[in-house]
Order: C-alpha cells, then sequence, then structure tokens
C-alpha cells in the first residue's frame, strides 16, 4: 500500500512563512471563499470531523494547461460524494491526461494533499481540515512531474520529460511542506523511457519505476527500475533494471507484507490486460508469484489494493470497467470478476483511490468529467453509492489525480 507521512503538524497558519524560498500563503479554496478564522488552528490539534464517524473528503485534478484546480467533495458516512467547491494549484496541468498514477497525494494524516503541476513543473502543497485546502507551498519540481510517492518524511517525485526522465527527492517537514533534497534526481536505466509511477516499497528502502515503453534494446524488453534508498535518503546512482512479467506495465500498489502488484496494459490490445504479482527481495529482486492474471478488458492502467490485502481494483481504461482480484496470503492473484463495473466505452475510467477505511472505491471517469463511489462488499464485489458526481472536472480533457479519505 501507499506510505505516507504521518507527523503531526506544528506549524500554525495563520502566519506567513518562507519555507525553501517558496512564499506560503493562507489561501482558501471554496465555491465563494472562507475566512482563516473557519479553518480553525492545526497546532498539535485533532482536526474536527465533517459529522458522522465514517465521514471524509474526497479530490480530483482538473490538471487544465490554462490553470490546474482541485475539485473538491464531500464524503458522506455512507460513501456518497457532493461537490462543495474548488482551489486552485496556482500552477497548470498539461490538459492531457498524465497517463501516471498517484498525480494527486494524501499524507497519511489526511493534512495534507500533495499535487503535481505537470504543465508548469512544480508541486503544490495544500492543508487539509475536512473538505477544505489551504494553500501551503508550491515548489519546483523538475520537467513534467507526473507521479509521487510518500514514505514517512520523504517525498518523490517522478519526471516524464523524455529531455530528461527521472525521479527526484524532498524532505518533508512536520508542518507538511517540501525542502528539495540536496542532489538526489536519479535518471531511469532509460533516457527514452515512458514512465508510469514511481513507488515507495514498505518499508521505504526501494523505489521502484514502471516503464510503459523503454529501450528494447536494453535487456530486459519490458522494464521496472528498482533505486535503493539509503539512510540519507538518496536514491542509489543507477537503479536495477527488472522485467515484468507482461508486457507495458503501467502501475503498481505494494500490499503491506511487501507483496507487489503491477498492471500490464500490454499496449491497450483488445482484452489482453492483466496484474502479476511478486516478492520483491531486499536488493530489489522481483519473483513472480502469479504472471499475467487476465482480466479479458482492454488498456487496464490504475491499481489499488485495500488495506486488509484482500483485494485489489483496476481501471480499464479501454473498457469503461473496474476489474476486481483476489489477492491471497502468499501472493497469489485471482479473478473475481472482469467487469465489476461498467460505464461505458467513452466514460474513459483513469484513477482509483480508497477511502481510508477501505470501506469505499472511487473512480475517476476522465470521458465524463465526473466521479464514481461504491461500496466494498465483505466478497470484493462493488456496489455503486449514488450517481457518478460531475460538475468542476474537464470533460474527456485530461481530468488526472484523485485522492480520498
Amino acid at each position: 500500500m501507499l506510505r505516507r507521512i504521518t507527523k503531526p503538524a506544528t506549524a500554525a497558519l495563520s502566519v506567513i512563512a518562507l519555507v525553501g524560498g517558496v512564499t506560503i500563503a493562507l489561501a482558501q479554496g471554496g465555491a465563494s471563499g472562507s475566512t482563516a478564522s473557519e479553518l480553525g488552528a492545526y497546532e498539535g490539534k485533532t482536526l474536527t470531523r465533517l459529522g458522522g464517524s465514517n465521514e471524509g473528503a474526497a479530490f480530483a485534478m482538473t490538471n487544465r494547461s490554462t490553470g490546474n484546480q482541485i475539485i473538491r467533495y464531500r464524503r458522506a458516512d455512507n460513501g456518497a460524494l457532493t461537490r462543495v467547491g474548488a482551489i486552485s494549484t496556482r500552477g497548470t496541468g498539461t490538459g492531457t491526461d498524465l497517463d501516471t498514477q498517484d498525480g494527486l497525494l494524501l499524507s497519511d494524516n489526511h493534512r495534507y494533499l500533495y499535487a503535481v503541476n505537470a504543465g508548469s513543473d512544480n508541486i503544490t502543497v495544500f492543508g487539509v481540515n475536512g473538505t477544505r485546502l489551504t494553500f501551503l507551498q508550491k515548489v519546483y519540481a523538475g520537467d513534467l512531474p507526473n507521479s509521487l510517492t510518500l514514505h514517512d518524511n520523504l517525498l518523490y517525485v517522478l519526471d516524464g520529460s523524455v529531455a530528461g526522465n527521472g525521479i527526484r527527492g524532498f524532505r518533508v517537514a512536520s508542518n507538511g511542506t517540501l525542502t528539495p533534497l540536496a542532489r538526489s534526481f536519479r535518471l531511469l536505466s532509460s533516457p527514452i523511457a515512458v514512465p508510469g509511477e514511481v513507488q515507495f516499497s514498505p518499508d521505504g528502502r526501494l523505489l521502484l519505476v514502471t516503464h510503459k515503453t523503454t529501450n528494447v534494446l536494453l535487456p530486459p524488453r519490458n522494464a521496472i527500475d528498482v533505486f535503493r534508498v539509503d539512510s540519507s535518503g538518496l536514491a542509489s546512482a543507477l537503479p536495477k533494471r527488472e522485467a515484468s512479467n507482461g508486457l507495458r506495465p503501467f502501475s503498481l500498489a505494494f500490499r503491506d507484507d511487501g507483496r507487489l502488484l503491477v498492471v500490464e496494459s500490454f499496449n491497450a490490445a483488445p482484452v489482453r490486460s492483466a496484474v502479476s504479482s511478486y516478492r520483491v527481495s531486499a536488493n530489489g529482486d522481483l519473483n513472480v508469484i502469479s504472471g499475467s492474471i487476465r482480466n479479458r478488458q482492454t488498456d487496464t492502467c490504475w491499481i489499488v489494493i485495500t488495506d486488509n490485502g484482500r483485494y485489489a481494483f483496476t481501471a480499464n481504461f479501454g473498457s469503461g470497467t473496474i476489474s476486481s482480484y483476489r489477492i491471497g496470503d502468499a501472493g497469489r492473484v485471482r479473478l473475481i470478476d472482469g467487469n465489476a463495473a461498467f460505464f461505458g466505452l467513452d466514460s474513459q475510467p483513469v484513477d482509483l483511490a480508497l477511502s481510508a477505511d477501505s470501506r469505499y472505491l472511487y473512480l475517476l471517469l476522465r470521458g465524463t468529467g465526473g466521479v464514481a463511489s461504491f461500496r466494498i462488499q465483505a466478497d470484493g464485489d462493488l456496489s455503486r453509492v449514488g450517481g457518478v458526481v460531475t460538475g468542476g472536472l474537464p470533460v474527456a480533457d485530461g481530468a488526472s489525480g484523485l485522492a480520498v479519505y
């Protein structure tokens, strides 16, 4: 699963501070705006929940090239979403699908939200209080930042530019803000690779990057880069180039015990998409457990694993569907339902996210500019919660990034 920071906030947000040369200013996102007093103090205090014990919030990213925004949703006790407003990231997106996973990421304590601005080459940091977002920082993140991963007080970003694809690191302060980690940029194993996601291993000792396409003259022809992370937070100068079991590894997800699941889109070949599972050794070797378990869907790209480690769900861009998988104790994977949910061939399912308790699953539909909600049943089946919530997101025009708690 994603490993995120858990340190408490210690800095009050009622002042303007300067961190890493970037101004931190109080700015409230909403349909009509809000005052600083409405936010309450962050310092050392538990944030007020929205009402019921299982309520929370969801955030989706427009990725517009004219000005990136985060669309905010209230998440009710029954999992249903209500759109409540938007806030600017003060950066720009690309206007086309980022085609990566985790361009929008919450800290584990749900107090901070990190958003990539791939068009303006930076990351925006927000403070989170319920559905309210407070702008904290915008920091340079390299050429075309498009995927984020967190472990304790380290954040790494994936730069997807063919002019210099690679990863770079940041220290995360107790107030959520980022400081660049000196000399942390590392190139991928192929300069012409098109990467899909960067992800920490659960213990934080490894960083993995999938290659959607790569230099096929370098073995293996389908590659996943593995970097080792030292005690200073720096990744190894060169990655190990490990083999993906299937063609075009796109995104990946770790279970808490270190078992790894990787989505394989097979270059969007009809009904060929699959998921493979691996044991990952301490030095980064990938050993196949279940190889290319097909879901009979097209262009599977995104994946999440529930907190109990039993179920995985994939978003299938070409089929307009979600697929569900069961994960055994040893990491073996079997398909439950290739077509666990269907939204139409033009719905373009992209990012997936789980509620904090993994009772609810959420899906960003790029084609309709909406977010769909599901309750996850005890057997892994999905039941819809309300209708698709639309508004605020562009329709068939590049919306990317979804984060929920």
